[in-house]
């Protein structure tokens, strides 16, 4: 009896081991876009690849010993993290390292092969950086996480107050006025302003009715910024391809 809880404890052990190496490992194979930005298929396989090796554990355990999964999932984490803190070659292998993907305004093709990337992977971890012009990048990695760190040509930078030495003034939040065609109340008074006041701004930009805004936010300067329901451009730009 013994000998046979120790046959099935080891078999969950050995099981569990052998599904994180796998898992490990291809994740590692699939490449960096794996870990972040994932589209819809990408979750999908992640997803099944889960599935397939917490099956392939149940399929050989059974009973309480089925609880040593996770622990020993958990545990080889733990290990592999502290094995990783003192091995470099180790904390490249599995994390792996930065990959350049644009260098001076140039698309590395290779490594983006390497990485499983394509231009519409790029483009799209570019404008999450709010970079809708490709021209302007100098250089773009893509991180160990998998995140697209990006660098703009210094003719691209954005000047901030700082490079003209001037003085700013306080930004916080701006306080939510109109919510879905209702006023917000309550960030009205805190605000120290009237309904009055309200229908007066609302009325210099010619809006009768405050069911027709969708939305209107305060800014900490007194300006207010007003967005209506029926106001979309006559003309939206199309990103995407035509099937």
């Amino acid at each position: 009896m013994v000998v046979v809880s120790l046959y099935k404890a080891g078999m969950v052990i050995v099981n569990s081991l052998i599904i994180f190496v796998m898992l490990v490992m291809l994740t590692r194979i699939i490449g960096h876009k794996f870990l972040s930005q994932m589209t819809f298929f990408d979750f999908v396989i992640g997803i099944t690849l889960g599935a397939l090796g917490g099956g392939f554990i149940i399929a050989h355990s059974n009973g309480y010993y089925l609880l040593l999964s996770p622990v020993i999932l958990s545990g080889a984490a733990i290990i592999i993290g502290h094995i990783t803190l003192k091995s470099v070659w180790l904390r490249k292998m599995i994390d792996g390292e930065p990959v350049i993907v644009i260098q001076n305004g140039k698309i590395f093709e290779d490594n983006m092969r390497k990485l499983h990337y394509n231009i519409d992977h790029l483009l799209m971890n570019l404008r999450s950086n709010d970079i809708f012009d490709i021209g302007e990048v100098e250089f773009a990695v893509v991180e160990q996480n998998g995140e697209l760190s990006v660098l703009r040509k210094s003719d691209a930078l954005p000047v901030t107050p700082k490079d003209l030495n001037l003085k700013t003034k306080y930004k916080g939040l701006s306080s939510e006025i109109i919510r879905d065609g209702e006023i917000v109340d309550q960030n009205l008074r805190q605000n120290k302003l009237t309904y009055e006041w309200l229908f007066s701004e609302l009325a210099s930009r010619g809006i009768k009715k405050v069911e027709d805004v969708f939305g209107a936010m305060l800014s900490t300067d007194g300006q207010l910024y007003v967005d209506l329901r029926r106001d979309n451009p006559p003309y939206l730009q199309e990103i995407e391809d035509k099937p």
